[in-house]
């Protein structure tokens, strides 16, 4: 049982390094694309009230 720890214990690390390297790829590139659409929004919003607009335009399916 001693013989096989060491290996255990170094199996088990790898398999906690990469799971969270695959997390971490997952879920922050997410935040960043969620951040950069919030300021597109907050981008285009500003543009709008610049125009003197105030409510988005309707879409073609909205009109339907």
């Amino acid at each position: 049982m001693k013989q096989h720890l060491p290996a255990t214990l170094l199996a088990l690390s790898l398999a906690s390094i990469l799971s969270a390297c695959v997390t971490i790829n997952i879920y922050f590139p997410a935040a960043a694309a969620e951040k950069a659409a919030d300021r597109l929004i907050d981008e285009v919003w500003q543009v709008k009230e610049r125009n003197g607009m105030s409510e988005p335009a309707a879409t073609e399916s909205e009109t339907k």
